[in-house]
């Protein structure tokens, strides 16, 4: 099974003699400087150079339509972004310890777009570091340890993350007091009763093995096990399910998160869930490292009292002025709903697509988070190498995507936020091409 560090569609070191002089140079000494465990993208892997909106530029000066990059969620190097971060600091940069009236501004606007029982925020650097901190205080307030978590889920490269994320792959084992449950399926007919269930048995067998439950933690997308968005609400009987048992609900919100689904600012709002804590990361500062936790207050007040916690860099002067430059720009130009928009023009071109091919199927997705995957038309089997052909071949064609899922064999299309109709009919026409000459 591919792991989340090599995926097909990553570039295969043994074969770096194709590569054109200039990048065969790179490549080498790359893994001299850097050791293997950098991966690089695609057969041909681009030297970015500069990247402005929803386009990267490579050394050449040729632009690639990125549909892939959710970290730059309001663009790359939006102007205000740049704007907010070259003054901030200009003027000033420091942490926590001091008090700062920007850093309490932007809690208030960040918790006033989460459900009201979400009353207090801690901040760190990265989502890593946000599940982390989460289980922490999780465990902490419930006295428990064990955790639920998909059959694939990735929630960060931390020892604490990682020992719940199973996409890592074998290599990187799960805790002894983790349990995965698998995702529903394009075939469920009742997602929510049958997943929910599936969680309160791996919640029995922690029991069973004497460990209480302290956290249910959930990717509001599903996106690591091949993105499962439907129907909106499938996830509210699992959360049900953790506080029967005593255990808190955390929403990973690092992908689904500030307007990803155009339906709302974070994907639990689509599920109707109000969790007990909320972790948020990559796109919150547009690409400068900040995460966070939303809490509910008395969870925090507990946890702040009895255990010594301290971020260095967590909401620092600059991360908070990128961040509230952020929330600026998707609510000055409406990102949620140009997203919605966005995300079902895509949706539709794609269905059509399959429609004429019948390798691509199970299109799906919320907003600009979107997945088909690639099949065996024969069997109906997952096709990895159909969709590795599948990306590379638009990579040629100067179009960026990923793959996703447990087998790699779903199309994953995640581009900055303000990708519109026009960005993704050329993704479309990509696409056709490709599918035509490779499928």
């Amino acid at each position: 099974m591919p792991t989340h560090g090599a995926m097909p569609n990553s570039f295969d070191p043994t074969r770096a003699d194709a590569l054109e002089p200039r990048a065969r140079a790179l490549v080498a000494r790359r893994r001299r400087l850097l050791g293997p465990g950098y991966k690089l993208f695609y057969e041909q892997p681009i030297e970015v150079v500069r990247g402005e909106g929803v386009h990267l530029f490579d050394a050449d000066g040729n632009a690639y339509l990125d549909a892939y990059n959710n970290v730059p969620c309001v663009g790359h190097c939006h102007p205000h972004v740049v704007e907010a971060i070259a003054r901030q600091a200009g003027t000033l940069n420091s942490n926590t310890r001091y008090l700062a009236e920007p850093l309490l501004d932007y809690a208030e606007r960040l918790l006033a777009t989460h459900h009201e029982g979400l009353g207090s925020v801690m901040l760190a650097c990265s989502g890593s570091e946000a599940t982390d901190l989460a289980l922490r205080i999780a465990r902490h307030a419930t006295g428990a340890k064990g955790v639920v978590v998909t059959a694939n889920a990735y929630h960060g490269v931390t020892a604490a993350a990682a020992e719940v994320s199973p996409s890592l792959g074998a290599n990187e084992p799960l805790g002894v007091h983790v349990r995965t449950v698998a995702p529903p399926g394009p075939g469920d007919t009742d997602a929510g009763a049958a997943f929910a269930l599936r969680v309160e048995e791996a919640i029995v067998d922690l029991r069973r093995h004497g460990t209480a439950t302290a956290a249910v933690l959930m990717d509001t997308l599903l996106s690591s096990d091949g993105l499962v968005p439907d129907p909106p609400g499938f996830l509210r009987p699992v959360a049900d399910v953790a506080h029967a048992a005593g255990a808190l609900f955390i929403a990973d919100e690092v992908q689904a998160g500030f307007g990803r689904t155009g339906a709302a600012m974070w994907g639990y709002q689509r599920h109707g869930i109000e969790p007990d804590l909320v972790t948020m990361g990559k796109p919150m500062g547009n690409g400068v490292p900040i995460s966070g936790v939303a809490a509910r207050p008395e969870l925090l007040e507990r946890f702040g009292n009895e255990v010594r916690y301290f971020n260095t860099f967590g909401a620092n002067s600059i991360a908070i002025a990128a961040a509230a430059a952020v929330l600026d720009v998707i609510e000055g130009d409406d990102l949620v709903a140009r997203v919605g928009e966005a995300g079902a023009h895509l949706r539709t071109g794609l269905a059509g697509l399959a429609r004429e091919h019948t390798v691509l199927r199970n299109v799906r997705g919320a907003g600009l988070y979107v997945a088909a995957d690639l099949v065996d038309p024969a069997t109906g089997a997952p096709d990895a190498r159909a969709t590795s052909r599948v990306v590379n071949g638009l990579r040629e064609r100067r179009v960026l995507i990923s793959a996703a899922g447990a087998t790699a064999s779903a199309l994953k299309v995640r581009p900055p936020l303000p990708f519109g109709r026009d960005h993704a009919d050329q993704l479309l026409a990509a696409l056709a091409d490709v599918l035509a000459a490779a499928c």
